[in-house]
């Protein structure tokens, strides 16, 4: 068992998706978010690098079906470590609420450290305000960032990685302050054998929406998210209300 810094442990999990491929490209995968007792919590729009130049029809019509399904959709704005001027930000994020109706964003390779955490809360403030304060905002960190992110933002990215650094990861005990459900994992590489030891993990640490699959990645890469575990229907019914077969 891990040696593991207890955070709380969250007696309801849900499902986040970092972004499946393209909906031309992956169209079983966007349909299985939409299947009634699946436990999503949100899933990620990444049409282009971001929104693209214009309106794509494909991803209007998944988008539109994630609302219908009550799915929370976010779009994919890459804040590249901190180094995108905040114009171009706020300009992708416009056009993910005006062509898709975003509920929110996911704020992609945010930095951690506290010396940007002064950009990151201008840009969270002007998101939220696109959205008349109803935007859900995660920030996909990756780490444990400084603590004072956590009022940032309703959820953040503590951990996305190999289930090889997971299975022997700890948590920030800073996070043991803020509500169960704040903060999300993403794991690649976890074996069928060892699915519940990593959704025990998420539990004991505090994080209240996952992602886990078999799939293996790549440092800076994130193909391993863009399709389905091999292990979906088990997931959904280890975490939700199950899965009819």
């Amino acid at each position: 068992m891990p040696h593991l810094t207890r955070a709380h442990t969250v007696t309801e999990t849900g499902i986040g998706v970092p972004g499946y491929a393209h909906p031309l490209l992956a169209p079983v995968e966007w349909a299985e978010l939409t299947r009634p007792g699946t436990p999503v919590h949100w899933a990620v729009l990444n049409v282009a690098e971001g929104p693209g130049d214009r309106p794509d029809p494909h991803c209007l019509e998944a988008a539109g079906k994630l609302r219908n399904a009550g799915v929370r959709v976010l779009g994919h704005l890459d804040l590249r470590h901190g180094s995108r001027p905040f114009g171009e930000v706020v300009s992708e994020a416009q056009r993910f609420l005006d062509w898709y109706k975003a509920d929110g964003y996911y704020l992609d390779r945010c930095p951690a450290d506290r010396a940007d955490l002064p950009g990151v809360r201008r840009i969270a403030a002007t998101l939220e305000a696109l959205r008349d304060g109803e935007a859900h905002l995660v920030l996909g960190h990756g780490t444990h960032p400084y603590p004072g992110y956590a009022e940032a933002a309703d959820q953040l990215v503590t951990f996305s990685g190999a289930w090889a650094d997971y299975r022997w990861s700890q948590v920030a005990e800073w996070t043991a302050d803020h509500p169960a459900g704040k903060f999300v994992h993403l794991v690649h590489g976890v074996p069928r054998t060892h699915l519940e030891e990593a959704l025990r993990i998420a539990r004991w640490q505090g994080a209240g929406t996952v992602f886990m699959t078999d799939r293996r990645g790549h440092p800076g890469q994130s193909d391993q998210f863009h399709t389905l575990p091999g292990y979906w229907d088990e997931i959904v019914s280890r975490i939700g209300r199950g899965v009819s077969e």
